[in-house]
């Protein structure tokens, strides 16, 4: 398996045994119980957190499963660590720049040449096209994305359920060269408009605030962040927030 997480759906008969072999692998991200009798499963499901749940229908582990992946893609926008001492080296001089993280400055590359380039939008989302048919996306969702491209703003659909918001931080988790170049344009579209939004309402806002976003991260990723205290904190991607704190308090620290 890559880097990726995995959703496993058992059988109740099964399930019992088979959970206590897998809970603690670190890939497996949710498990389903589809069974028969729900009432004699649910007595020992709850000794499993990553147990979503016991179902006797497959629709709402469907419905479910859509959920947990989008979880998945907020839970895995890669971070860049840059302590203290790197930072400060690297503006005293050139010459240190080679120690700062290399995917931080792939990011940082990446995002100069996407703002610098200003192709054509019909040419692109036919490019776009024929990758998602590549990547077996549903002709439903391609097809909704040509239609009302322009009918839509880039925030729109970035927040829209469809494929763009997964395969979006998809690409930018892996530095996927091949998705981030055929999503170029609407990375380049996204970045615009959020820039015209901060202009247009930075005057509203005379004092500075707080906001908050949950993020799962490993036990390796939160060391780092400790220990880099004073330093830089970078995301790869784009980053939802809320004013609203006691959501993601408890969701912060989850660390797996």
């Amino acid at each position: 398996m890559d880097d990726g997480k995995a959703f496993i759906i058992s059988s109740g008969a099964l399930g019992q045994s088979l959970v206590n072999d897998i809970h603690g692998m670190p890939k497996v991200d949710a498990i389903y119980i589809f069974c028969g009798d729900k009432a004699r499963h649910e007595q020992w499901v709850n000794d499993w957190p990553k147990i979503r749940g016991v179902f006797t229908s497959i629709n709402p582990i469907c419905e479910s499963l859509k959920k947990v992946a989008r979880e998945c893609d907020h839970d895995s926008i890669p971070m860049s660590f840059v302590p203290k001492r790197c930072t400060s080296d690297a503006a005293s001089n050139e010459q240190n720049l080679n120690q700062l993280p290399p995917a931080y400055m792939y990011s940082v590359i990446f995002k100069d040449i996407v703002l610098e380039i200003d192709d054509d939008d019909a040419k692109s989302i036919k490019a776009l096209e024929t990758y998602c048919k590549k990547k077996e996306i549903p002709d439903t969702e391609i097809n909704e994305l040509k239609r009302k491209y322009q009918q839509k703003s880039p925030v729109w659909w970035y927040t829209c359920e469809m494929f763009l918001y997964g395969m979006l931080n998809r690409g930018l988790r892996s530095l996927d060269m091949e998705a981030m170049s055929k999503l170029g344009f609407f990375i380049r579209r996204l970045h615009l408009q959020l820039e015209q939004l901060h202009q247009e309402q930075s005057d509203k806002f005379k004092k500075s605030f707080t906001v908050y976003r949950g993020q799962g991260m490993s036990k390796e990723d939160f060391q780092n962040l400790l220990d880099s205290k004073g330093g830089l904190l970078s995301f790869n991607n784009f980053l939802s927030t809320s004013k609203r704190s006691f959501i993601n308090h408890a969701t912060f620290l989850t660390a797996y």
